[in-house]
């Protein structure tokens, strides 16, 4: 039978999968609803958990039977023994066969090899990572939207509707002259703050990233949505800076989705930077790197 690895990188706004051959070739992919480890906190998280399991491995299986499986889940911990233990079953692989780590750490292997850079992922949320030439994983930033995650999705959406709000606070109705309101109220449902509440505080963390993407499509007519970006910028910096205060200078990657939002984004970080540490855009494939990883023989 072919050697099958699934690797499969789970965010907050959608989980990824991939299909890959022992020669590294990727067969088959897709996704389904995002997640995050911190859900397994409480019985509704953890129900929502298994059953995007079970999507996934429904159309997996659809493509094809995997011999090991390698997930990272953001938010992961230490304990991944239940979601692993889910995985197998719905899978009808053995538990050993199952590896779960941070999904961050399956990102840095797909940009540098351990002790070569780091890696400002900037998704949902954001981390800066590091992987030192022993094998052990560090990190600056990747506390989680409630607390910081400073130039991810998340924080690019909140940026926006604080100023919003703030701005009606002062002039109620400016929003009408501003194309990022507008843009942002259009998303949302409407410009009664009864909708932007129900948005933040009624949504996923994944969804309510998505809402970046809208302030990124105003940033040309509107220099508020600028500023908000240029920021975004400075705060992914920040966290490449405190790993390289700590371990030196490296090259520094710059991945994930809302780091492609607006090249505003990524000049803002690389002024922000010392001249003598290099930037580079890397589209990371996570799901990819953890297929191959699950599909490697093992000696």
């Amino acid at each position: 039978m072919t050697m099958l690895g699934l690797g499969i990188d789970a965010g907050g706004t959608q989980t990824r999968w991939a299909l890959a051959d022992a020669e590294g070739a990727v067969v088959a992919e897709g996704h389904v609803m995002g997640l995050s480890a911190l859900q397994m906190t409480s019985a509704a998280g953890r129900e929502v958990v298994h059953s995007t399991f079970a999507a996934l491995a429904q159309a997996v299986l659809a493509c094809g039977q995997p011999r090991r499986a390698c997930a990272g889940l953001t938010g992961f911990g230490d304990d991944g023994a239940l979601p692993a233990q889910w995985l197998a079953q719905l899978l009808g692989i053995a538990p050993d066969h199952v590896t779960i780590s941070n999904d961050v750490e399956i990102a840095y292997l797909d940009s540098f090899m351990p002790g070569a850079g780091y890696l400002v992922y900037a998704g949902t949320g954001s981390i800066a990572a590091y992987i030192d030439p022993h094998g052990a994983f560090h990190r600056a930033g990747g506390r989680g939207v409630g607390l910081d995650d400073g130039g991810g999705g998340y924080w690019i959406a909140r940026e926006a509707l604080r100023h919003i709000w703030r701005r009606e606070d002062e002039a109620p109705g400016a929003w009408r002259d501003s194309p990022m309101a507008h843009a942002v109220f259009d998303h949302v449902g409407g410009s009664d703050w009864a909708y932007s509440r129900q948005f933040m505080y009624g949504s996923e963390r994944g969804a309510i990233g998505q809402l970046a993407v809208a302030v990124a499509a105003s940033a040309e007519q509107d220099p508020v949505a600028q500023a908000i970006l240029q920021q975004a910028g400075r705060e992914l910096a920040r966290i490449a800076m405190a790993l390289v205060s700590r371990f030196g200078v490296r090259p520094v990657a710059l991945s994930g989705r809302a780091a492609e939002l607006h090249p505003l984004i990524e000049h803002a970080m690389r002024d922000t930077l010392p001249p003598n540490v290099p930037l580079h855009r890397h589209t990371v494939q996570p799901h990819y790197a953890a297929a191959r990883l699950a599909a490697r023989p093992r000696s």
